[in-house]
């Protein structure tokens, strides 16, 4: 269970349209949303700034945003972004099962291309506390990106590493369906739901 319980009724009401947006999509109002909403301008502008790191037309296919964030969340240890973005990988990126199921292994598997290679190997770098980044992880990103790609890149990873510590922190309860594809696709690769099934 969450540390902190939703927000109350007016403050759900006033953010009523979001929530079935989201409902409609996913099937769910994410739980992380319901204590994001106790502050409702903080909420707006987390879902402004996730639209924009991770809906807006740019240089890195929403595909490699998603395994990106997928990287950064696993490797900060934040289950609750990890389940949810490996479903948002699968559902939203369109990538397929098998890569997913590869993403640990992207250094050597033959599914990850080299560019998605340096991407990848920057969100693992960046989500560890402290950071392990180095100019060489640049170095190896310009081979293959624009420095307006990059900051996508990076983009993501900051954005990741802020609902890391809000997840983490209160302890947000994973919903059904992202517990459910958590559990069929990541459990081999080691993943547990942790605090988030409490």
């Amino acid at each position: 269970m969450s540390r902190v319980s939703p927000a109350p009724a007016d403050r759900l009401a006033e953010l009523a349209a979001d929530f079935e947006k989201a409902s409609k999509q996913r099937g769910y109002v994410p739980n992380s949303w319901l204590t994001l909403a106790r502050k409702p301008r903080v909420f707006r502008l987390v879902r402004e700034l996730r639209d924009a790191v991770m809906v807006d037309a740019g240089e890195i296919p929403p595909a490699l945003r998603f395994m990106i964030a997928e990287v950064v969340s696993n490797a900060a240890g934040c289950r609750y972004c990890t389940a949810h973005n490996a479903e948002s990988a699968v559902e939203r990126g369109k990538v397929a099962d098998e890569k997913l199921h590869a993403l640990w292994q992207f250094r050597s598997s033959p599914l990850f291309t080299p560019a998605e290679r340096a991407a990848l190997s920057l969100a693992l770098a960046a989500g560890g506390a402290p950071s392990s980044v180095t100019d060489a992880h640049f170095d190896e990103l310009k081979k293959h990106y624009s420095e307006d790609g990059i900051i996508e890149i990076v983009s993501v990873i900051a954005m990741f590493g802020w609902m890391n510590r809000w997840n983490d922190t209160l302890a947000t309860r994973l919903e059904g369906h992202p517990l459910e594809f958590a559990r069929e696709h990541l459990t081999a690769s080691g993943w547990t739901p942790g605090v988030h099934a409490k």
